[in-house]
């Protein structure tokens, strides 16, 4: 039988396992998410792997604060208003990607990021810097909304889960910021018509 993961309720030696290549689950205000090294390629494979997740989908980058991602995506006004408005929190922004290079498969030179409102995720964030990330279930699975979920849905495949409570259950909502106007691609947390009532009060 493959051993449990090692669950843990603090971050300590986790910014370590992750720079060395740990593939872990951790909270956040929507779901419980799988988390590694966006720069680490080995990593990088082995969460799509544990996931069983299609090579044509996209990891989303996980951050501290909009500061930690400059480079890694190219902020433009639509997503900054966003951003200011609702990070940390439950949307993510698909952006164009930066000048700085990471491991994770690209398509079409877009990257989802998300500032989750979630205190031990951001605390873990803040030693890391930006982790790549996607929920922690099998790939078509239900996503998982406490660590006992992450350990039933993972199985022991991965390093350690973080617990911090259980989630809101939500995956966050998702809007484009590629295109003029921005478009809402998912429904989560934070309404489109939330959304979309504020980047008309920009335009």
């Amino acid at each position: 039988m493959t051993p449990p993961a090692d669950i843990r309720s603090g971050t300590a030696g986790l910014a370590a396992a992750l720079a060395a290549g740990s593939v872990i689950a951790i909270p956040t205000d929507t779901v419980y998410g799988l988390v590694c090294d966006p720069g680490n390629l080995r990593a990088v494979r082995r969460v799509y792997d544990v996931k069983g997740r299609p090579d044509a989908l996209e990891l989303t980058l996980l951050a501290a604060s909009a500061a930690d991602l400059e480079g890694l995506v190219e902020f433009n006004e639509p997503a900054r208003r966003v951003a200011a408005a609702y990070w940390p929190g439950g949307v993510s922004i698909i952006l164009p990607v930066g000048t700085r290079r990471l491991a994770i498969p690209l398509r079409g030179g877009t990257l989802s990021c998300r500032v989750p409102g979630h205190a031990l995720a951001l605390k873990l964030l803040r030693q890391t810097g930006p982790l790549a990330s996607t929920s922690a279930n099998r790939h078509g699975m239900p996503a998982a909304i406490t660590a006992g979920d992450a350990v039933e849905r993972l199985r022991g495949q991965v390093d350690t889960i973080l617990d911090g409570g259980p989630a809101a259950g939500r995956a966050s909502t998702i809007i484009d910021c590629t295109t003029t106007p921005p478009r809402v691609l998912r429904e989560g947390p934070v309404t489109s018509a939330a959304l979309l009532a504020l980047l008309r009060t920009w335009e």
